[in-house]
């Protein structure tokens, strides 16, 4: 979200010189930069000792496709305790591990993901009330029921990543 305005006093802003950013909407009365705001969101990709990934399927998204563990992270939150939270809110379950899988950028919310690709035992499943099916698939099998492969599917490409990580080792 870029400002047009003040968020506290209400004046309009104007661009100002912020060095190496160049112009940044500006408030003289309160004399602070407003720099663009976006939502930061986590994206985990859960596998266990089987080589099954949890895919969840939820209606407000789309009722054909399945993805990996997803949400908003909160104000306070580390992109790391967001991760744990929304897998154990979506799952109800606990991760043994927890490794970063890099960012991605979701230009349709405007929104900057942060990949981790986890690791847990297998355990069963329980959705909270936003997924309508959860269930373990094999990994080889993931990516037939995932979202098509886009610019925009930052899922595949942690996918991609954890196939990466699994040839290495």
């Amino acid at each position: 979200m870029t400002f047009k305005f003040c968020p506290i006093c209400g004046h309009a802003l104007t661009p100002k010189l912020a060095g190496d950013d160049g112009n940044v909407p500006y408030c003289e009365t309160c004399q602070r930069f407003w720099f663009p705001l976006f939502a930061d969101c986590v994206l985990v990709l859960v596998v266990n000792e089987f080589d099954e990934i949890a895919l969840v399927k939820m209606p407000y998204l789309s009722e054909k496709y399945v993805s990996i563990i997803s949400g908003y992270m909160q104000p306070g939150e580390s992109a790391e305790e967001s991760a744990k939270r929304e897998v154990i809110e979506e799952l109800g379950i606990h991760l043994d591990q927890l490794d970063y899988a890099g960012t991605y950028w979701y230009r349709k919310t405007g929104s900057l993901m942060h990949g981790f690709i986890s690791h847990t035992s297998k355990q069963s499943l329980v959705t909270s009330p936003e997924i309508s099916e959860a269930k373990w698939v094999p990994a080889s099998l993931a990516p037939e029921k995932m979202f098509p492969d886009s610019p925009d599917n930052a899922a595949l490409a942690v996918y991609r990543t954890y196939l990466q990580t699994k040839q290495r080792q």
